[in-house]
């Protein structure tokens, strides 16, 4: 683990390869789990604001749970999360030629509106968790995103490389900046430090 300001950075962040191969895993990270994307409650209120230019993009079944739930709920911990559909699919979610995609990132693309996505899925692979005293940056390793770990190697590209735009939008550049001069050093020592 590495520290950076009032984080902890796991050196998975560091050493992974990663980048996502949408073509392989059909946008399934959008689409599996038990739970909605973990939200902050500003992000809740964004959500709700947008969700008349999302609408259309939406399936019946997501509106019918909006309708009744709105568009976020706490799960088990007690966390604002997205809602979801049937236990699973994120209600944003629409289906374009067999791949599960986010009407909130299409409506940005479009310049509907000017937030790109929750930051916890901009953010993924990596998890964010707050503690009292430190905030962990840490890698989720799931075996829906092993397409995305072979196209990473293939072009050595590592997860805090591949992640620098979500990085930088939740923690800055000066902290990115700073992981990058850290990376570096491990390199230059040789360090490959490793999940046992």
């Amino acid at each position: 683990m590495i520290a950076i300001g009032d984080t902890i950075v796991s050196f998975d962040d560091i050493n992974e390869q990663f980048l996502c191969d949408i073509a392989s895993c059909k946008g399934a990270c959008c689409i599996e789990g038990d739970c909605g994307a973990p939200l902050t409650l500003d992000e809740v209120g964004i959500l709700e604001e947008i969700l008349p230019v999302v609408w259309n993009d939406l399936s019946e079944a997501a509106k019918k749970v909006i309708d009744k739930q709105g568009v976020a709920y706490a799960d088990i911990e007690g966390e604002m999360v997205t809602s979801i559909v049937g236990n699973k699919d994120c209600v944003f979610t629409y289906q374009e030629d067999g791949v599960c995609k986010c009407a909130i990132e299409k409506a940005y693309n479009e310049g509907k509106t000017t937030f790109k996505k929750p930051i916890s899925c901009h953010l993924y692979p990596i998890r964010i968790q707050k503690y009292k005293q430190f905030t962990a940056v840490n890698y989720h390793k799931w075996d829906i995103c092993s397409a995305a770990c072979v196209l990473g190697k293939r072009q050595k590209l590592r997860m805090y490389q591949f992640l620098k735009e979500p990085l930088i939008r939740r923690f800055g550049s000066d902290w990115y900046n700073e992981l990058v001069v850290v990376a570096s050093e491990l390199d230059k020592q040789g360090v490959k430090l490793r999940r046992k």
